[in-house]
């Protein structure tokens, strides 16, 4: 039930964003909590420690301006929830689910805890079907499928923002279900101008119509960074599960979200784990990316993007260690691209989508869409250890079959990986099999004599390339 305490001597405390008040009430973990202030502005938070004496109050916004003896604080008796209806799409909200976009508040046909736990495993579908996202080295070397959760692993100064802003715009079903096609975007700790420029790119290209923001700023406190991707999900679950869309999630940066765990963990006098991160992060994160996935007997599906930043540029940092150990995969940006000129950055050698068989192939994208990832992997992993020989012993030295190689992962990375735009499956299927047509048929061993001369021998005809 709520309860409501007066400016009675009931606070204690206040430290940074933390209130401490006695226990004179019966209160949860948890539990939604409402302080108003002298100046009389309503801060949301939540109860996040409690004992026989005391109950300690996390503020989601500053606590400036609060004094011990001038608050009051409302148990609202239920824990965080958030309000869900038709009209979420469209919408731009700040990280715990209230209108930035100064629209009226969404109406409420439920509430929904924000906190909800993951997908019972006996419901779990097997995640199939193709997203489209307009990335070539996604879309044809490491598909993304309904119901995955696959991470982008990026790093500081590399193009992951634009990448995201571009994906969330051009992603897309494939077919009749076009339309159940939605997006939900949550942009963590951002600066105001990313969140600024995500917010335009996604007006501007019109792909906010069908797509819901959740926007949380730096300059907010970090315990409402902890909030934001299960807001999120919360109203991606409602996409999904209740209106039957087939929602693709993007949560940009899941680094944020981690420092902000490791902060308020700090805060809360827990013994800190590896680098200063909690013992639970690895629990804590599996509650996010466990909501992604297929439940049996429901016509939506929830996919998840996340995207983090390798602090130091190191993969196996606890962050992308422990992210890789929860997902399906991961696409993981390369610095050594970005300084070609190549975007977007994607290094396939590392990059792993392990569900692609589940929605490639017939039926799906093309029949011999398995084939021409597997070759052009293939080809350019040898591009990548000619590199190295090449180092050595110069060009000249190279075998004539070696140079085509150093020739192949040359134009791999500028005419396959590079994209100055974002490409269709079609598009990015055509010019696969373009570059693998300036290699020997005798190379192609992943590819039938079928598909050899379905795809290759006509643009070898040509160009004449293909020759020796």
């Amino acid at each position: 039930m709520p309860f409501e305490l007066g400016a009675s001597g009931a606070v204690t405390a206040i430290e940074g964003p933390l209130v401490f008040l006695d226990r004179v009430v019966k209160a949860g973990l948890g539990e939604a909590v409402e302080v108003e202030g002298a100046d009389g502005q309503v801060r949301l938070g939540r109860i996040v420690a409690l004992d026989e004496e005391r109950i300690v109050v996390e503020l989601l916004e500053s606590t400036a301006g609060l004094g011990v003896h001038d608050v009051t604080v409302r148990f609202r008796g239920e824990p965080m929830t958030m309000a869900l209806g038709p009209g979420l799409l469209g919408r731009v909200f700040d990280g715990v689910g209230r209108p930035r976009d100064g629209g009226a508040p969404i109406p409420a046909m439920v509430r929904r805890r924000v906190d909800t736990g993951t997908i019972n495993p006996a419901m779990r579908g097997v995640p199939q079907d193709f997203i489209e996202t307009g990335v070539s080295s996604i879309d044809i070397l490491n598909s993304l499928v309904r119901g995955q959760k696959l991470p982008i692993f990026s790093a500081g100064g590399l193009p992951h923002d634009r990448l995201a802003a571009g994906i969330a715009q051009s992603a897309r079903l494939r077919g009749a279900e076009e339309a159940g096609f939605a997006v939900v975007f949550a942009g963590i700790g951002v600066s105001h101008d990313s969140a600024e420029n995500f917010r335009a790119a996604m007006e501007q290209s019109g792909a906010l119509e069908h797509t819901a923001m959740f926007l949380n700023l730096a300059s907010e406190p970090s315990a409402q960074r902890l909030l934001t991707p299960r807001y999120a999900l919360t109203a991606a679950e409602y996409l999904a599960f209740e209106e039957g869309r087939h929602v693709l999630v993007i949560l940009t940066d899941m680094t944020n979200y981690c420092e902000a765990l490791r902060e308020v963990s700090a805060s809360h006098g827990e013994i800190p784990s590896r680098k200063g991160y909690p013992g639970y992060m690895y629990s804590d994160l599996a509650t996010i990316f466990e909501r992604a996935g297929w439940i049996t007997g429901k016509e939506g599906t929830l996919t998840q993007l996340p995207i983090l930043t390798m602090p130091a540029d190191d993969i196996s940092h606890p962050i992308p260690d422990l992210t890789g150990y929860i997902t399906e995969g991961q696409v993981v940006l390369d610095r050594a691209l970005e300084h070609k000129g190549i975007y977007p950055p994607v290094n396939v050698l590392p990059s792993l989508s392990r569900l692609m068989d589940q929605g490639i192939g017939d039926g799906y994208t093309d029949p011999d869409h398995p084939a021409l990832a597997q070759q052009l992997f293939a080809g350019y992993a040898r591009a990548a250890r000619v590199r190295v020989l090449s180092s050595v012993v110069g060009r000249d030295g190279l075998t004539e079959a070696d140079r085509t190689y150093l020739d192949f992962g040359d134009r791999f990375e500028t005419e396959f990986i590079n994209q100055a735009q974002m490409r269709r499956f079609e598009e990015s299927f055509a010019i696969g099999w373009e570059i693998l047509a300036m290699l020997p048929p005798t190379e192609l061993s992943r590819l039938s004599d079928a598909q050899i001369a379905r795809h290759i021998a006509p643009v070898a005809a040509g160009t004449g390339a293909g020759d020796g």
